[in-house]
């Protein structure tokens, strides 16, 4: 079972073509983020440029009210449209990084289970049950393998279906909210 120099070089080649995959996934969700606060720092000057043109109209104690009123609002929903594109920006990322991941098994999985076969094709007279538990152990290794995949899976879009149930409820909230005050401040 020894390693010839041509499989080492191979699996060194493997490995840094996974390791370039990788990096290059991560610096896309890096060139994305800084993309997005791009946005949201240009868009939220702008914001600001405005509010405070508007402030310096403002003249007196009830205006200023009204037009802070106004300004939490959209604020607010800004907020939650950064969120959720935070939470998308991460889970894109780690869903790249998962699936790697598990290509990277299966591919592993391959490899140990030829080596497998190979050994027990040239294993001694007598070693059937050391084959044996040698497969036992790799085929119990795989199921904890896919068994924590499919729960970590599964706790992803638990969280993905609390944070929209949680997004839209805070939304809801914010709209509500600022439905009586707008009607307030009209009468007043």
């Amino acid at each position: 079972m020894n390693l010839t120099p041509e499989q080492i070089a191979a699996a060194q080649k493997a490995n840094l073509e996974t390791l370039s995959g990788l990096t290059n996934q991560a610096l896309q969700s890096i060139e994305k983020l800084v993309e997005l606060n791009m946005h949201i720092a240009k868009q939220t000057l702008g914001d600001s440029m405005s509010s405070a043109k508007k402030a310096l109209e403002v003249k007196d104690i009830q205006q200023l009210l009204a037009h802070q009123a106004e300004a939490v609002q959209p604020m607010a929903e800004k907020i939650m449209a950064y969120s959720r594109h935070l939470y998308d920006l991460a889970h894109e990322t780690q869903a790249n990084f998962t699936s790697s991941a598990e290509k990277e098994m299966q591919a592993g999985h391959k490899k140990i289970n030829a080596l497998v076969e190979d050994w027990t094709k040239n294993a001694p007279a007598g070693s059937d049950a050391a084959v044996n538990a040698i497969k036992q152990a790799i085929a119990s290794a795989t199921n904890v393998f896919e068994t924590s995949q499919k729960a970590v899976k599964h706790a992803v879009e638990v969280a993905q279906t609390n944070l929209s149930n949680a997004t839209s409820t805070v939304e809801k909230t914010i709209k509500t909210n600022s439905k009586p005050a707008t009607k307030t401040s009209k009468k007043k």
